[in-house]
C-alpha cells in the first residue's frame, strides 16, 4: 500500500475500531492456520488483510488528531490511539507469521503431520456458478449443521465480510475461509468450488520430538487468542480482574516462547539443516508480539484509566460481541458442563471465561467445566447467538459494566 494513496475521508472512529478488532482477531487464526496447514494460499490473504488494517489504523488515527480539540480532549482519546496502534501490532505480527508460509524461511516438512487431532482444517476457496451453496442463505443450506463445516469469512469484489451467519448468502466468484474437520472440508471444498481438495501429503518427521513443539505453537496461539478476546473484556466491562487475567496470559506465553526457543536450539544439533528451524524462531517472536498487544488493550484498566466511550460501542458492535452473562439458578445449564449441552453447536457463542462466585477465574473453559448458578460466563459470538445463550444461562446479556 503506497501511503500517498490514503487521504483524509470522514469516518466514524466506532465503526473503524470494530473493523480493525474484527480483522485483527480473524487475522490471527489465519496466520496460524496458513502455517499449521501449510497453505500459502490462506497465507496470501491474511497480507490483503493486514493492508486492510493498516489504512483503518491511518482513518482512525487522523479522525482522533481532528477530534481532540484541547488538552481534556487529548487526554481522553489517549487510550483510544492506544488501542489502535495494538490491533494494528497485532495485524502487522499476523502477517509476519503468514510470510513463514510463504517465503523460504525454514519450516519443519512434517508440521503438519505432527498437528494434534483437535486442529481443524482451513481451506480457501472461490465459489462456483454451479455449488448448490450459490445464491442461498448458510441456513438454508445447513453447511454446518449437517458436517460441521463453519465459513467463517468471505472476500466479495475485494470486500471482506467477516464472521458471516445463518441469513448471509453466497454469490458466485465469493472467496470463502471454510473451516472443519479435513474429511469433512474435503466434501464441502468440492461442493463449494467444483474442484477437489488435495491436503498436502505429510512428510516424515525429521526430528523425533516435533510433536512437542507442535504442541507448544498450538498452545500459544490458543493463549495469545484468547488474551486478545479477554483484554476486549476487560476495557469493555472495566474489569481490573480480567485484565490481570490479561498480564498472566502474557507472561504465559513469553514462558512458552522461552520453551520453543530453547527445544529449536536443542534441535538443530539433530537436524541435517538447522535452517529449517528459524520459522519456528519467527513464530515464536510473532506470537510474543500478539500477546503484549493485548496487554497494551487493556493495561490502561489496571492504571485506573476510563476507556473512552467509543472504545467499549466500538465492541459492542463489532461482528463478534462479548457478552456478560451471570448463570441462574434455574437456569437449563446450571449444573450442567459446557460438553454435555453443546453450547458452542446450539448456541454458536463461545464461552471464554468463567468467574467464580469466589472471584476464582476459569480461563478457555473446556466441555467438561460445570456451569454452576451464580458463576459469571464472558462469551464471545454474534447477537444472535449470545440471546441463544442468554436463554440457556437464564440471564439477559450484558454489554455494560
Amino acid at each position: 500500500m503506497d501511503p500517498r494513496e490514503v487521504e483524509y475521508e470522514p469516518v466514524g472512529v466506532k465503526e473503524v475500531l470494530a473493523e480493525m478488532k474484527d480483522t485483527a482477531e480473524l487475522l490471527i487464526d489465519l496466520s496460524y492456520s496458513s502455517v499449521l496447514l501449510e497453505s500459502p494460499e490462506v497465507a496470501e490473504e491474511v497480507l490483503e488483510l493486514e493492508e486492510q488494517v493498516d489504512l483503518l489504523q491511518m482513518r482512525a488515527r487522523m479522525s482522533l488528531l481532528l477530534a481532540a480539540r484541547n488538552p481534556a480532549d487529548a487526554e481522553r482519546l489517549a487510550p483510544v490511539l492506544g488501542v489502535v496502534g495494538a490491533a494494528e501490532k497485532i495485524a502487522d505480527a499476523a502477517g509476519d507469521i503468514a510470510k513463514i508460509a510463504i517465503e523460504e524461511i525454514g519450516l519443519p516438512d512434517a508440521l503438519r503431520a505432527a498437528l494434534p487431532d483437535a486442529v481443524e482444517t482451513l481451506v480457501r476457496g472461490t465459489v462456483a456458478p454451479e455449488s448448490p451453496f450459490a445464491g442461498r442463505p448458510l441456513a438454508d443450506s445447513n453447511m454446518e449443521t449437517e458436517t460441521g463445516v463453519r465459513v467463517i469469512a468471505v472476500r466479495r469484489a475485494g470486500e471482506w465480510l467477516l464472521d458471516p451467519d445463518r441469513d448471509t448468502v453466497l454469490r458466485a466468484d465469493d472467496v470463502v475461509l471454510l473451516r472443519g474437520s479435513e474429511d469433512h472440508v474435503t466434501d464441502v471444498y468440492e461442493l463449494v468450488t467444483g474442484e477437489r481438495y488435495e491436503p498436502p501429503a505429510p512428510a516424515e518427521p525429521a526430528v523425533d520430538d516435533l510433536e512437542r513443539a507442535v504442541r507448544t505453537i498450538v498452545l500459544m496461539k490458543d493463549v495469545s487468542e484468547l488474551a486478545v478476546d479477554l483484554a476486549y473484556g476487560a476495557v469493555l466491562f472495566d474489569s481490573e480482574a480480567v485484565a490481570e487475567e490479561v498480564a498472566e496470559l502474557e507472561v504465559e506465553v513469553d514462558h512458552h516462547k522461552s520453551m520453543l526457543e530453547a527445544w529449536a536450539l536443542r534441535a538443530a544439533g539433530r537436524v541435517d539443516d538447522p535452517t529449517t528451524l528459524r520459522g519456528l524462531m519467527r513464530l515464536a517472536s510473532a506470537t510474543e508480539v500478539i500477546s503484549d498487544a493485548a496487554n497494551e488493550i487493556s493495561e490502561g484498566v489496571l492504571w485506573g484509566i476510563d476507556a473512552h466511550p467509543v472504545v467499549a460501542a466500538a465492541v459492542e458492535e463489532s461482528d463478534e460481541v462479548i457478552v456478560r452473562l451471570t448463570a441462574a439458578a434455574d437456569a437449563p445449564l446450571a449444573g450442567t458442563a459446557l460438553g454435555d449441552r453443546r453450547v458452542r453447536t446450539e448456541t454458536g457463542s463461545r464461552v471464554i471465561a468463567v468467574r467464580r462466585p469466589d472471584d476464582e477465574w476459569v480461563l478457555s473453559p473446556g466441555p467438561e467445566t460445570v456451569v454452576e448458578a451464580g458463576d459469571v460466563l464472558l462469551a464471545k459470538g454474534t447477537r444472535a447467538s449470545a440471546d441463544r445463550l442468554a436463554g440457556l444461562v437464564g440471564s439477559s446479556r450484558s454489554f455494560d459494566s
